[in-house]
C-alpha cells in the first residue's frame, strides 16, 4: 500500500502525486493541513519530525523530503522511468530539482504568487516591495530553466522526468501572477512546456480541490 500525507494544494505534495500518476501507481492521499490552528498532530510528527508535507509510507517504510520521495517512487516501482539513464542528463535533472527547491519555491511561489494572487483574494494588499525585490531572481530562474530545456515536449526532451513533476506545480502557480505571466512570455520554450504539462492527464488528475494558499 502506498500512502502520501499532505494537502492537495501544496506544490510539493502535487509533485509527488505527479510522479505517482506518471508511474501509473495506486495510492491514498491522507490530508494533512500544516496551516491548521492547532498545528500538525503528534502522529504526523512521528512520520516527519519537521512537520512539513508531504510524507510517504509504503509497506511500513516511511520517507519525508520530496526529492527523496520522488526518487524512491521512480526506483522502487515498475512503470516508465522518470530519471534519465545517461549520467549527464541525470545530472541536469538533479540540477533542475535543486534550482526549484533552492530558488523557485521561495521566489516564484511565496514572494510572487502568494503576494500577488493568494494574498489578495480576500482583499488584502500585496507587498509590492517584496514582489519587486523578487523579480530579479525570478528572471534568472526563468532564463536558466529556458536555457536548460532540451528539444521536445518535456524538460529533458522526449520523455517526462522528475524535473517535470517537480517544476510543473510551482510554475503553474507562478504563471497566475501577472509578473510570472510576463516573464514566461519572454521564455517561449518554458511557456510551451508548461502548456504541455497542463494538458497531461496526470496534471489534471492532481488538480487541488481548493485554491492553493
Amino acid at each position: 500500500m502506498i500512502e502520501l500525507f499532505g494537502a492537495d494544494y501544496s506544490v510539493y505534495v502535487r509533485s509527488a502525486r505527479l510522479a505517482l500518476e506518471e508511474k501509473g501507481l495506486d495510492y491514498t492521499l491522507s490530508p494533512i493541513d500544516v496551516f491548521a490552528p492547532e498545528g500538525v498532530s503528534e502522529d504526523y510528527l512521528a512520520l516527519n519530525p519537521f512537520g512539513k508535507i508531504p510524507a510517504f509510507r509504503h509497506d511500513g517504510f516511511v520517507l519525508f523530503e520530496t526529492s527523496a520521495i520522488l526518487r524512491y517512487v521512480d526506483e522502487a516501482f515498475d512503470g516508465p522511468s522518470l530519471q534519465p539513464s545517461a549520467v549527464r542528463e541525470r545530472a541536469v535533472m538533479n540540477q533542475i530539482l535543486s534550482i526549484l527547491d533552492s530558488f523557485a519555491y521561495r521566489t516564484c511561489v511565496w514572494e510572487i504568487y502568494v503576494e500577488r494572487v493568494a494574498k489578495t483574494r480576500d482583499g488584502s494588499t500585496a507587498d509590492e516591495v517584496r514582489i519587486s525585490s523578487a523579480l530579479g531572481e525570478a528572471r534568472t530562474i526563468v532564463s536558466t530553466l529556458e536555457r536548460l530545456l532540451e528539444p521536445g515536449p518535456f524538460m529533458l526532451g522526449s520523455r517526462p522526468s522528475l524535473a517535470d513533476c517537480h517544476a510543473a506545480p510551482m510554475l503553474h502557480l507562478f504563471a497566475q501572477a501577472e509578473e510570472g505571466a510576463m516573464l514566461l512570455k519572454r521564455a517561449p520554450g518554458l511557456a510551451n512546456w508548461l502548456d504541455n504539462m497542463r494538458s497531461r492527464q496526470s496534471f489534471q488528475d492532481t488538480a487541488p480541490r481548493q485554491s492553493p494558499e
